[in-house]
């Protein structure tokens, strides 16, 4: 027992379809119409209409005063509109959409200069209706042989490359490969209808699982003869335009049996076809089911609305969208802003040809047969959903800030728009929001509106969150003498703060130096990186108190270990009293030179021999450890006056420190 398959998108395409209702939705009402051509490439369905009234007409000039022009889905050149004008008939325009497109391209880039070069059948109507935008300047080439040929006279030209919505999808595959790579001064545009695209596909795939195949449409129909050319690769093919040439055929008997159709062949041919089929390989049928072609249509074409949720597969890529089959008779246009928010992004970044993407449908257009649809508004849908799942669990969430606005900056969350106030972010008031901008920045939903899509996000509510989780985690371990590195916050004149991670603790003005300062910036900057250790605690008040000098660190210390009494050093006068000049031996170390040891005579006035800054050869006579107390003396040095200088020594009379 044989099997039957018919191809999955054989039949009418949307043009045709549009056409074929353009022209009976007009014979309800007017029965004097004319087409400018045969409507499609199917005598059946041309009989039919004229039957209901319709003429077929060669030329604008045949019009008749009264009557109705229809242009057929093939499209007409800017020649043939401006005559139907001149003549004043009211005009239906049924071109095709996908040609409309091409008529646009051409005309476009004629006037930008490129020279057109055209992938088709030069005697094909829709060729003729294509060169007809292209102001003269044009070449049509039939496949890759006759294109290697011509394509060397137009080198050094602009050149925009488009091909017949029916084309060949292989052919055309083999002409790419005769066009040079990264030309910028040629561009290519994938022109061939998605429809034949996957009606060829579907073809070829059903043709090689089966014995024989029957290509089902009008001797003329381009798109049908490309058909029987693509099945005939893989098993033995027929080309018939209706059932009643399955008579004639001699089929050879088979196990597997494929049918498919051109796009200008109704449902109910197909059907006929199919049902003779399977009646000859004992299938059940009914060969006397007549067909309504209003419902054969309607059925063949599923609706779709606006705001409805749709599955797609990419079928073509550019720079600003994509293209997608609904499996509808529309075609799907996704805009690059309607992909992604993500304005470094293009669409080859996003997708792929053969994906399948959900989608929610924007616009209907079904007199064009387009639908504009958003991938951004599913994402940003199922992105709202998490993000209020964010907010009720109080996650924190991680993006990129893309814009300052006024009062705040703004990032986007897997889709939804989330705004931040400028209170929100952690800066202080005032601070310039631009440092922001491309930052990654963790953050909490604060607030969301269900009804436009929208949140309120706070960068400063994740810097508290950790700031108390820091503060909790440095009070089970703090204790005194614990030592941190943390970092300089601010300075006052009191003391500096110092961050620890999380909590600040304070470095007062005196633990900042071993020395005497009056401001710590003497010692620290805002942003400097310190080791501290903890000198005291208050739990209650959440106060730390911090030390930065260190033992090792201490002059007196210093000086102890490395100076003894009867040592000669040099020292610095830094300050000059009515009994005698402190003079500084190291860093933090002062001693006292006594006015009776300056000199071996007696000084009346100590301004008379020293000056603050002067430098001077003392000699340590006397080290009082508990009292942190140094004697110097000058007259020490002198020759026979050491005995004496210890002799008459007076004691300091001021904190040697």
């Amino acid at each position: 027992m044989s099997k039957v398959r018919v191809a999955k998108s054989a039949g009418f395409c949307f043009g045709v379809d549009r056409a074929v209702k353009m022209v009976y939705n007009e014979l309800n009402t007017n029965t004097k119409v004319a087409t400018l051509g045969p409507i499609i490439h199917n005598q059946d369905v041309v009989s039919d209409m004229q039957a209901k009234g319709a003429r077929v007409i060669e030329s604008v000039e045949e019009l008749l005063p009264d009557e109705t022009v229809v242009i057929r889905s093939h499209g007409v050149g800017r020649d043939v509109y401006e005559a139907i004008e001149r003549k004043g008939n009211r005009m239906l325009d049924a071109t095709c959409p996908f040609v409309s497109r091409i008529h646009k391209i051409v005309a476009e880039k004629t006037k930008e200069g490129y020279f057109i070069l055209i992938a088709g059948d030069e005697s094909h109507p829709e060729i003729q209706g294509i060169v007809g935008h292209c102001a003269q300047n044009y070449c049509v080439f039939k496949d890759d042989v006759e294109l290697k040929h011509v394509f060397p006279n137009y080198y050094g030209k602009k050149l925009a490359f488009v091909a017949q919505t029916t084309y060949n999808i292989l052919l055309w595959d083999k002409c790419l490969k005769e066009i040079p790579k990264d030309d910028p001064n040629i561009v290519i545009f994938d022109t061939i209808c998605n429809a034949t695209d996957a009606r060829q596909s579907d073809a070829a795939k059903l043709a090689r699982e089966s014995d024989i195949m029957l290509v089902v449409g009008g001797r003329h129909s381009s798109n049908t003869v490309k058909l029987y050319e693509v099945c005939s690769r893989y098993c033995k093919t027929y080309h018939i335009e209706n059932a009643d040439e399955l008579s004639s055929l001699r089929l050879p008997s088979t196990d597997n049996i494929g049918i498919t159709a051109g796009a200008s062949t109704p449902a109910y041919i197909i059907k006929e076809v199919e049902t003779t089929m399977t009646e000859n390989t004992n299938l059940t049928a009914n060969p006397d089911e007549e067909i309504d072609f209003a419902e054969a249509l309607d059925q063949s074409f599923k609706k779709i609305h606006t705001g409805e949720k749709v599955k797609g597969i990419v079928v073509g890529i550019d720079n600003a969208e994509i293209t997608v089959d609904l499996g509808t008779k529309h075609t799907g246009y996704v805009k690059l802003e309607d992909l992604t928010d993500d304005t470094t992004k293009k669409p080859s970044d996003l997708v792929s040809i053969g994906d399948e993407i959900e989608l929610i449908v924007i616009k209907v257009n079904d007199a064009e047969g387009t639908a504009a649809l958003s991938k951004r508004k599913v994402d940003e849908q199922a992105g709202f959903d998490k993000v209020v799942k964010a907010y009720e669990d109080g996650e924190v969430l991680e993006g990129v800030v893309q814009h300052v606005v006024p009062k705040g900056v703004t990032l986007t969350y897997l889709g939804v728009r989330v705004f931040i106030p400028a209170s929100q972010t952690g800066l202080r008031r005032g601070e310039d929001l631009e440092q922001l901008l491309k930052k990654p920045v963790q953050f909490k939903i604060i607030e969301v509106t269900e009804g436009r899509k929208r949140a309120v996000g706070s960068i400063k509510a994740v810097e508290n969150d950790k700031k108390e989780e820091a503060k909790a985690k440095f009070w089970e371990t703090a204790e005194v003498g614990s030592t941190y590195t943390g970092k300089v916050k601010s300075l006052t004149s009191f003391g500096a703060f110092v961050d620890l991670g999380g909590i600040d603790g304070m470095v007062h003005i005196s633990e900042l130096s071993w020395k005497r300062i009056k401001h710590p910036s003497e010692v620290v900057n805002v942003g400097d990186t310190l080791e501290v250790y903890i000198k005291d605690l208050n739990r209650e008040e959440n106060r730390i108190s911090l030390g930065f000098k260190k033992a090792e660190d201490n002059p007196w210390e210093i000086f102890k270990a490395n100076y003894s009494v009867g040592d000669v050093v040099k020292a610095t006068i830094v300050s000059i009293t009515s009994f005698g000049a402190f003079a500084q031996i190291i860093d933090g170390v002062d001693g006292l030179i006594h006015i009776s040891q300056i000199a071996d005579k007696k000084v009346e006035n100590v301004k008379d021999i020293l000056s603050v800054g002067d430098e001077v050869d003392v000699k340590i006579i006397d080290i009082d450890t508990d009292a942190k107390r140094i004697s110097i003396s000058m007259r020490a040095l002198l020759d026979g006056s050491e005995d004496e200088a210890e002799a008459d020594e007076a004691p300091a009379e001021e904190d040697a420190e």
